[in-house]
């Protein structure tokens, strides 16, 4: 059993949905060590905010990025050292606000990089501003009186920029976590897991999704036909169901491999 715990202490707030991520990922981590994966081989990026701290937790090589960058630092990693696993931690309010533009050429590119983003729906480190995935009629610091604006549904973007790997899972779901991190990373070419992860001192939504969220069954993440109507299955309405697991699976040339 190898030690990925570190000296760091956690700051994160009681009932945080960031623990159930770090526990999975470290789950993960240690299963791959175990397949013969030789974890000196991986490494973690991270940008700004509470999300950026799982770095501190895990005891592998990591590198913190600017707001919005995790996304070209991991391709510079991974262009750069063709044999290591890139793993990209980032929030809502980090790629899917400042850093989309990146998200959308890694995905173009179809680089062989694993984004996981902490979709918490709100800026929990600046104390609850609204951001791109926060429902309408939001209310938080800098939107008193209800966020005007419709969220954005960040698979949707995705799938139409060529990723090859999209999955959805939440921090009350721990086990299927664990399978889709572990096949995201696997996955050979731009895999994106959006994780639903729930901020309980700003905007707790766990009962929220408690009551909606699903497991996909008999689903064929391979028929784009099909993902393509999962991904639009909740998109953020507020009372639809909200299907979780492998949306979309296809296989393409990578980006980094045609530099081989």
């Amino acid at each position: 059993m190898i030690n990925l715990a570190t000296a760091a202490q956690n700051t994160w707030c009681p009932g945080c949905g960031n623990f159930a991520i770090l526990g999975a990922i470290k789950s993960v981590l240690q299963s791959l060590a175990e397949d013969g994966f030789p974890l000196e081989n991986v490494v973690l990026v991270s940008g700004i905010g509470c999300h950026a701290k799982i770095v501190d937790y895990i005891n592998v090589n990591s590198f913190y990025s600017l707001h919005g960058r995790v996304v070209p630092v991991a391709e510079a990693i991974k262009l750069s050292r063709s044999n290591v696993k890139v793993i990209g931690f980032s929030g809502d309010g980090d790629s899917y606000g400042e850093g989309m533009e990146h998200l959308i050429f890694a995905a173009k590119r179809n680089i062989d990089i694993t984004m996981i983003i902490h979709n918490n729906r709100v800026y929990g480190l600046t104390t609850g501003q609204y951001t791109p995935t926060s429902p309408l009629g939001y209310k938080g610091r800098s939107t008193p009186n209800g966020s005007k604006e419709m969220p954005i549904n960040p698979l949707e973007i995705m799938m139409a920029s060529g990723a090859t790997f999209l999955a959805r899972g939440t921090s009350h779901g721990l086990e299927l976590l664990k399978t889709i991190f572990k096949e995201a990373i696997l996955h050979r070419g731009f895999s994106l897991v959006d994780v639903l992860q729930v901020c309980v001192t700003f905007d707790n939504l766990y009962e929220y999704y408690d009551k909606r969220v699903y497991e996909l069954k008999d689903h064929d993440p391979s028929d784009e036909t099909a993902a393509a109507a999962k991904i639009r299955e909740w998109d953020y309405d507020h009372d639809a169901k909200i299907p979780l697991g492998i949306m979309l699976k296809r296989e393409t040339e990578t980006f980094d491999g045609r530099f081989k």
